[in-house]
C-alpha cells in the first residue's frame, strides 16, 4: 500500500523538531515507503567513504541524512510562513495544494 506525504520533492520546508528545529530547506528526496525526507542542509552526517579503485580517494564525506516527514512544515510561497496543507479543486479542475491559515489561503502546487 502507497502512503501518502505532506511534502513533496522541491517544496521549501522548516523543521519543527529536533537538533535542526528551526532550519528551513528544500526537499531533495522523499520517501514515502519509510516516511521520510531528504532536506538540504539539514541532518547532516559524517560518511567513512573507502576507496573502490586504485588511486581514487577515500575519507570522509559529510552528506545530508533522511528524517521524519512529520517533523517538517511545509512553508507556504505567498505569506512565507509554516503551515498546514488542505487540498481543493480549482478553477480548471486540478487538485491543488492550499494554505490553510485563516489570512492567506494560498494555492501552490
Amino acid at each position: 500500500m502507497k502512503k501518502k506525504l505532506h511534502v513533496r520533492t522541491g517544496d521549501e520546508v522548516v523543521v519543527i523538531n529536533g537538533k535542526y528545529r528551526g532550519k528551513r530547506g528544500k526537499v531533495m528526496q522523499v520517501s514515502p515507503k519509510e516516511g521520510k525526507v531528504i532536506v538540504e542542509g539539514v541532518n547532516i552526517v559524517t560518511k567513512h567513504i573507502k576507496p573502490r579503485t586504485m588511486g581514487e580517494p577515500g575519507g570522509l564525506v559529510q552528506a545530508e541524512s533522511a528524517l521524519y516527514a512529520s517533523k517538517v512544515q511545509i512553508i507556504c510561497p505567498k505569506c512565507g510562513n509554516p503551515t498546514r496543507t488542505g487540498s481543493k479543486i480549482n478553477a480548471k479542475g486540478k487538485k491543488v495544494r492550499t494554505c490553510k491559515k485563516k489570512n492567506c489561503l494560498a494555492e501552490f502546487e
